[in-house]
């Protein structure tokens, strides 16, 4: 797992972070949408990146380990259950890869990037562009966005108990159309990178130099319930008729 970056080796540590305790789609990491397992969509993106030579799978589940292992992951340790909770950090399983990587294999990873199962409709393209931007300035993590359904300058509000609403943020001057209010993007699960010493030192995403990378809305659907689940498979669907099977569809020999 080894990139260029700036003439010099970078050694990135790609993994996929399932717990097998979903609660909004259960057993959603392993279930099959468009003829393949949820995860293999991760992985097989992961594994079409410039930069990206191994997928790690960092997981509580068997059965999620095998089936992510079954389409080109490695799955070299499983993740301790108070990490696998859906009340915990996902900031701490991001350290606990790292530090078992590097234990199991005697070396320093330089970035780690992060693959969630949960958006499969994302390209190779997406992930290398988070890595380059990353590798190219000084951001301590690159996180992916899309341009944001609703805006609370314009048409989002807040309500109090008694019903009584207002705008979520109160815009800069007069707003009376949705394109007069400041630009505002959803973060999105599409990718992460992130520099070693951001994920180990800092206790939030936000707490040092973020950048972002723009995807396109299609790109950034992030399973949760039941309905994303029905969308993100309408939208691959209508991807793999119109352009038929893409790269990041290889499956592992």
């Amino acid at each position: 797992m080894a990139g260029q970056g700036g003439g010099s080796v970078t050694r990135i540590l790609s993994c996929t972070f399932a717990r097998g305790g979903s609660k909004g789609v259960p057993g959603k990491n392993i279930r099959m949408l468009c003829g393949r397992p949820l995860i293999a969509w991760a992985v097989q993106a992961a594994l079409g990146s410039r930069y990206i030579s191994r997928q790690i799978v960092s997981t509580d589940c068997e059965s999620i380990a095998g089936t992510a292992c079954a389409w080109g992951a490695e799955a070299p340790f499983r993740r301790p259950a108070e990490l696998a909770t859906d009340t915990a950090a996902e900031r701490l399983a991001w350290r606990h890869a790292i530090q078992t990587m590097e234990q199991l294999e005697q070396t320093r990873y330089d970035v780690l990037v992060s693959i969630p199962a949960t958006c499969p409709l994302r390209q190779s393209e997406d992930i290398d562009r988070c890595i380059e931007l990353l590798l190219s300035t000084d951001a301590d993590i690159v996180v992916t966005a899309t341009e944001a359904a609703a805006n609370p300058y314009f048409n989002m509000i807040t309500m109090d108990s008694t019903g009584s609403a207002r705008i979520a943020v109160q815009p800069p001057g007069n707003v009376v159309r949705r394109q007069d209010a400041p630009d505002v993007y959803e973060l999105t699960a599409v990718a992460y990178a992130a520099r070693r010493d951001s994920v180990m030192n800092l206790d939030s995403i936000f707490a040092g130099r973020v950048r972002a990378v723009l995807v396109p809305r299609e790109r950034a659907v992030d399973i949760d319930t039941p309905l994303d689940f029905e969308l993100a498979e309408f939208l691959m669907q209508r991807r793999l008729t119109s352009e038929g099977m893409p790269q990041v569809l290889r499956r592992a020999a």
